[in-house]
């Protein structure tokens, strides 16, 4: 890859993250001002999820730009792999947000709590959280499989699991607004369990790039470039080690 490609990549990169921040700042103040109006248990399990975003973005922000520093005297194979340390430290946010958002609504199942009100305002901020969630998604996707960054990765999969999550709570709102009362907390253990797939998700493919796991085929792809090479006479191990946008062989 030429060093003008990939200082078009960090660019992307960057400005994917940058707008990602501005994103999550935004909803989460919105869903905050509206959970208080509101007393709505699952609007203020996904502001509390949004803080989380926006402490998991702006960590994002910062590994993007560190990951394209080059290789030096301690680090020869470059610095991306901090992409991967922080999508798992973003995966441990979910999974306590998830813990706090269980407790709470089990809180206001036994009879604890809130009276919840449903409001013009708590469901206008709830769709609009969706439609935004959908285009930072797309968009954060696109730049990632353009680049291939993990990181980014990490954020495009929070935020399509935030869109279902908002849609959990929009049916919770209708359920509140249809005399079923319970129904907020449960949108809200809806919401935990959305949050906990997309964690378990990402942790799986973080802690493989963590353990230097090769990429699926490119052990095949390699040994059938080398078959093809004058004077290969045998192959007796392929071994590939992922680094960002990178395999090194």
């Amino acid at each position: 890859m030429t060093d003008h490609a990939n200082a078009s990549h960090a660019e992307q990169k960057e400005a994917a993250a940058l707008s990602s921040i501005v994103a999550s700042t935004g909803m989460t103040i919105a869903k905050a001002v509206a959970a208080v109006l509101t007393g709505s248990l699952g609007l203020l399990s996904e502001a509390i999820h949004g803080l989380l975003d926006v402490g998991a973005t702006v960590m994002t922000w910062f590994a993007v730009r560190i990951a394209e520093a080059p290789a030096d005297d301690q680090h020869h194979y470059g610095h991306a792999k901090i992409e991967s340390v922080a999508a798992l430290f973003e995966t441990g946010l979910l999974f306590v947000a998830s813990g706090w958002i269980v407790w709470e609504a089990a809180h206001r199942l036994m009879g604890h709590g809130e009276t919840v009100e449903v409001t013009p305002l708590a469901v206008g901020v709830v769709v609009v959280s969706i439609v935004v969630d959908f285009f930072r998604a797309r968009h954060l996707k696109k730049v990632a499989e353009a680049t291939n960054s993990q990181a980014l990765e990490a954020d495009a999969l929070h935020f399509s699991s935030d869109m279902w999550s908002s849609m959990v709570v929009l049916a919770g709102l209708g359920m509140v607004w249809a005399g079923f009362p319970l129904g907020d907390p449960i949108a809200a253990i809806g919401v935990s369990a959305f949050v906990c797939l997309a964690g378990w998700r990402l942790g799986q493919r973080t802690i493989d790039s963590l353990m230097d796991a090769a990429p699926h085929g490119v052990d095949a792809r390699i040994r059938a470039i080398a078959e093809r090479s004058a004077g290969v006479v045998a192959i007796e191990r392929v071994r590939a080690r992922p680094s960002g946008a990178k395999v090194f062989v």
